[in-house]
């Protein structure tokens, strides 16, 4: 996709952009966000009253079973979604910026893939990372994950590095190809585990949090707190890298610079991601996309309102996948693939039919 295709794309959602308040917008994504959580916490095999739900979180009445609940399995599984889904969604904005292309993600950039593999390879060397006995390794794991997807940073950057400069579309290709190698050599590792392990790693690669806890929450915590500040204060320089490069560069924008610092930011967060979480993909792409539709493209309003929207969709499909399948739980990757793929598929038959009518 060209930049005048992405232009097109980014005034014809103005155009049908409805005026809709902001501050609207975040609060009504915050009050979603906020429903689709307290049905989280008192809906499942174990159902808990409104009431014993209050009283638990406040303290007044504390029983065993219910705090067991709620404290051990529910709670870190609802933070973890929507810290999950916030940085995937913010992370795939920074990424359609960067490569000025409206269908990337972390995913097709190869990130997912080399944070998937790095912690496949943590996972079967040190076993008590994915049994979550150990504050070392659990603490070691989002660092690992950055490690990967970093390796796999590196290695698309010199596919795609062309005439002294980075190339975003040969940045696109190279992600897919080397994506794909990348997810080879983490199916051939899974086979080399034991049953055990292979069973859990299988469906940790597919995306999922049902072994959610607060040290896999504390582990990526810092991770979000520090990376997630840097990316906002760039908002202006992403809207920037929506023009021509020798335009930005003409601005007096240090390019490359700004490109490696955002890339690396955007690898920090969607490793911190992975490594709770596993292969969760098209978060990073409907995230932007509905955002940009209700709030324009300026990244100012763009990365807060995708990170909601991502929070959003993951705590939901977490919710669809646990309650809605029960006796048998989905996990959290396979519901938002079922509902990421038909949406891939619309976006290139609308960016097909605004190419034509742009040409």
């Amino acid at each position: 996709m060209d930049e005048s295709m992405h232009e097109s794309m980014d005034r014809s959602m103005d155009r049908n952009r409805k005026p809709y308040s902001y501050a609207f917008l975040l609060a009504g994504c915050l009050g979603l966000i906020l429903l689709t959580a307290y049905i989280s916490l008192t809906n499942g095999a174990f159902d808990i009253t409104v009431r014993d739900t209050v009283r638990t979180l406040l303290r007044l009445d504390a029983q065993r079973e219910f705090d067991l609940v709620i404290f051990e399995f529910r709670l870190p599984r609802i933070v973890i979604a929507a810290l999950v889904g916030m940085g995937l969604g913010m992370a795939g904005t920074v990424t359609q910026s960067l490569t000025r292309n409206s269908l990337a993600d972390p995913g097709i950039l190869g990130i997912n893939a080399g944070a998937g593999m790095a912690m496949v390879l943590f996972l079967f060397f040190v076993q008590d990372g994915i049994k979550g006995t150990g504050w070392g390794a659990v603490m070691a794991m989002p660092l690992a994950g950055w490690l990967g997807g970093l390796g796999a940073a590196l290695l698309i950057y010199v596919f795609a590095y062309q005439h002294g400069r980075l190339d975003p579309q040969r940045l696109l290709l190279a992600g897919i190809a080397v994506s794909s190698g990348l997810s080879a050599v983490t199916v051939f590792i899974t086979l080399k585990m034991n049953a055990q392990d292979f069973e859990m790693s299988a469906v940790w690669v597919a995306g999922s949090i049902y072994n959610a806890n607060w040290k896999y929450i504390a582990s990526m915590l810092p991770w979000l707190v520090v990376l997630t500040p840097v990316l906002l204060l760039r908002s202006r320089q992403l809207d920037l890298f929506r023009l021509h490069e020798d335009s930005v560069r003409g601005l007096g924008v240090a390019v490359e610079k700004e490109r490696r610092l955002l890339l690396l930011c955007s690898i920090g967060i969607v490793s911190a991601c992975v490594s709770v979480s596993g292969g969760i993909g098209f978060i990073g792409l409907m995230a932007p996309h509905l955002a940009a539709r209700l709030a324009g493209s300026s990244h100012q309003r763009l990365l807060p309102l995708s990170g909601m929207i991502g929070a959003l969709l993951v705590l939901a499909s977490d919710l669809i996948g646990r309650t809605v399948f029960a006796p048998v739980e989905l996990p959290v990757g396979i519901v938002i693939s079922l509902i990421g793929a038909p949406y891939f598929v619309w976006l290139m038959y609308r960016s097909r039919r605004t190419q034509g009518s742009a040409a």
